[in-house]
C-alpha cells in the first residue's frame, strides 16, 4: 500500500461511484488545482526545496501526485499524454541557519539566514490527455497566498458534473443542465454499503484529514485479514505509486523539451 489517503474522504468515494457508475455520463473534462502558500516567502524553508534531498520535481511530485492519483481513481481513466509548463518564481531563497518547524511562523532575524539556489519548481500547469478521449488540465503551486491546502477538482461529463474542494471536504457539488445544481453534505445514509463502510460519523458530523488515514489503513488491514490476495485491493498499491512516478517523469520531460510526451503503461 501507499499513502494516497485523500481517496478516502467519503465524498470522494461517492464521486467515484457517480463517475464509474455512469451517472455523470461520458467523462469529457477533468480540471482543477492543488495550491498552497507555505513556501510563499524567500525565507520559507523545507528540505523539499532542494533536488538533492527531495528529487528534482518538488511541487508536482509533492502535491501534484495527490491530485493526479485522486482524479484517476475517481474517473477510472489513466493519463496517456502530457504537455507541461514548470517555473521557479524564486530561484534564490534564504535558508535559516537554525532549525524551524514546517508550516510554522518564522521569528528569525536577517543574520539567521544564508542564501542558496533553488533547483526545483514552485509552479506547474499540465495539459492532460486521458484514455478514451477525455481532456484535462491541472495547476499546482506552493506560493498561492491564502490557500493552505486547496485541492480542487471538477469533472464534467455528458450528463452531469461533480466538484470537490479539500478545504470544505464534507461538501460535494453536483452540476446539472436541466435541473437545479446540488450541494451534497456528507451523510453515510445516502452512500450505500461500499462507501458507508468508510464513513464512521453520522450526517452533520464532519470527517476530516486524520480520518482519511484511518480509513485507508482499515482497508489495508481488512484485505490482509480476508487473506484472498488474488482479489483486487480497494486501496492504493505500489502499482499506483509506480504509475504516479512515471507520470511525474513524463511531466518533467515535457517541460524540459517543450512538447507532448507519452506516459508509459
Amino acid at each position: 500500500a501507499i499513502n494516497h489517503n485523500i481517496r478516502f474522504y467519503p465524498l470522494n468515494l461517492h464521486a467515484r461511484r457517480l463517475a464509474t457508475g455512469g451517472e455523470l455520463g461520458e467523462v469529457r473534462l477533468i480540471r482543477g488545482h492543488y495550491v498552497q502558500d507555505w513556501l510563499l516567502f524567500d525565507t520559507d524553508w523545507n528540505w523539499r526545496l532542494l533536488a538533492a534531498e527531495g528529487g528534482r520535481m518538488r511541487t508536482v511530485g509533492d502535491i501534484g501526485t495527490h491530485w493526479l492519483d485522486l482524479t484517476t481513481f475517481i474517473t477510472g481513466l489513466k493519463v496517456r499524454r502530457v504537455f507541461a509548463d514548470l517555473h521557479t518564481f524564486l530561484p534564490t531563497r534564504r535558508r535559516p541557519l537554525k532549525p524551524i518547524d514546517t508550516f510554522s511562523g518564522k521569528t528569525l532575524q536577517p543574520e539567521d539566514y544564508q542564501s542558496y539556489k533553488v533547483d526545483t519548481e514552485d509552479y506547474g500547469s499540465v495539459l492532460l490527455q486521458y484514455e478514451g478521449g477525455a481532456r484535462g488540465v491541472v495547476t499546482v503551486c506552493q506560493m498561492s497566498a491564502g490557500r493552505k491546502n486547496r485541492l480542487f477538482y471538477e469533472i464534467n461529463g455528458s450528463r452531469k458534473s461533480v466538484a470537490w474542494n479539500q478545504e470544505r471536504p464534507n461538501e460535494l457539488w453536483l452540476g446539472n443542465r436541466n435541473a437545479p445544481n446540488q450541494t451534497l453534505i456528507k451523510d453515510p445514509a445516502m452512500f450505500g454499503p461500499p462507501v458507508a463502510r468508510f464513513a464512521d460519523y453520522p450526517g452533520g458530523h464532519a470527517e476530516g484529514y486524520p480520518d482519511t488515514f484511518k480509513q485507508l489503513y482499515k482497508a489495508v488491514y481488512d484485505y490482509i485479514r480476508a487473506g484472498d490476495f488474488a482479489a483486487a485491493p480497494d486501496f492504493p498499491t505500489f502499482a499506483d505509486g509506480l504509475a504516479g512516478m512515471q507520470l511525474v517523469e513524463a511531466i518533467a520531460q515535457s517541460a524540459a523539451e517543450g512538447r507532448w510526451v507519452d506516459v508509459p503503461g
